[in-house]
């Protein structure tokens, strides 16, 4: 009897209360499962006709600025060609036109020409003058009023302010140490590098760039003269630092600004020689580019000091802007250098004083 007992009061796992507890708790899940609110999350996406319309047309534009790239670089092409057809007929004429000059000079000191025969050729170089006066004037209409061109990176366009224009211009070239880095450990660094790793530093890269791109903004029919200075100064245009050159004479002006991509920058820079060469220039410049990356760090007087102070810099600066002529727009272009903070607050005001422009150039520019 008493082992029936004992065998009632041993739990059955598969006993009715546990089956009926599982039960309840399965009804539970079940319960808070269609409790649940089991709607989408995701919401759906209304359309918008006006939006719609507005990126199809966006595309549409997109799509006609992508052929109207295309065709402007066809026609530039063939424009290209068009130019360098007319050049070379402008120089076949300018050679017939000398050796009729020749013949028409023989034919007046000789004592059996003709009237008729010096008349014709005096009408046939009159011609060929006219004509060759018309080949320039559809290449320069052809070309635009830039004798140069230049192509950035994906031929993007910056808004600089700086005031083109001018009938002389003259571009000033910092050729100093520091313009070969904005750091001054890189600069040191570099300074004692080869001379082609110093041609080919990145900051002196973009100086060769920026000459290049004003080179190309000048107008036709101005002149300019472009100097390099550092302790010294020099003309990178002509043997003579004073005289004006034709911005319409190409070949003069591609060999100016490749001379530039030769300068190996060292030394200090004296701003002071430059500004005054500039008073003493006649005429005087009516439009100033000045390239630079900081503050004068030497005079025509010399300095025995081994360290030039940030306040002493700024002094050799008011010295040399003293020697500039007065109503000559200064443009300044400033390069960045490292341990000279007063540098950018100088130069824009010499450029708002003398109504110039003030540019700090991007790293990508031009």
């Amino acid at each position: 009897m008493a082992s029936n007992k004992k065998k009632r009061r041993n739990l059955d796992p598969l006993s009715l209360s546990f089956l009926d507890v599982m039960f309840c708790g399965f009804g539970a899940v079940i319960l808070i499962f269609l409790i649940l609110d089991h709607t989408s999350t995701v919401a759906d996406v209304i359309s918008n006709p006006d939006i719609t319309a507005e990126i199809n047309l966006l595309e549409e534009e997109v799509l006609e600025g992508e052929l109207g790239l295309v065709a402007l670089r066809n026609t530039f092409s063939d424009t290209n060609f068009e130019v360098v057809t007319a050049q070379g007929l402008a120089r076949r004429i300018q050679e017939q036109i000398e050796t009729f000059l020749q013949e028409l000079a023989a034919l007046e000191n000789s004592s059996v020409a003709t009237v008729d025969s010096v008349e014709k050729l005096r009408a046939d170089v009159e011609a060929l003058e006219e004509e060759l006066l018309r080949l320039q004037a559809s290449a320069f209409e052809e070309e635009g009023n830039s004798v140069r061109q230049f192509m950035g990176d994906g031929n993007r366009q910056y808004l600089s302010g700086l005031f083109l224009g001018g009938q002389r211009i003259l571009i000033l070239v910092d050729s100093s140490a520091s313009m070969l880095d904005s750091t001054l450990v890189n600069i040191i660094r570099t300074r004692n590098m080869p001379v082609e790793r110093k041609l080919q530093a990145p900051k002196w890269q973009r100086v060769i760039k920026t000459v290049d791109w004003i080179s190309t903004q000048l107008p036709i029919t101005s002149q300019y003269q472009l100097w390099n200075f550092s302790d010294s100064l020099s003309s990178l245009a002509s043997t003579d630092r004073d005289a004006w050159q034709e911005v319409a004479d190409r070949d003069q002006l591609n060999a100016a600004v490749e001379s530039v991509k030769t300068l190996v920058p060292a030394n200090g820079t004296n701003m002071e020689q430059v500004f005054r060469a500039v008073a003493n220039m006649s005429p005087l410049p009516d439009n100033i580019f000045l390239i630079t990356d900081g503050l004068p760090t030497i005079s025509d007087r010399g300095s025995s000091d081994a360290l030039v102070t940030p306040a002493r810099r700024l002094e050799l600066y008011e010295d040399a802007v003293e020697e500039l002529p007065n109503g000559v727009p200064v443009n300044v272009v400033l390069m960045p250098l490292e341990g000279d903070p007063s540098a950018a607050a100088a130069y824009w005001q010499l450029a708002q004083y003398t109504r110039g422009s003030f540019l700090t150039p991007s790293k990508d520019w031009p």
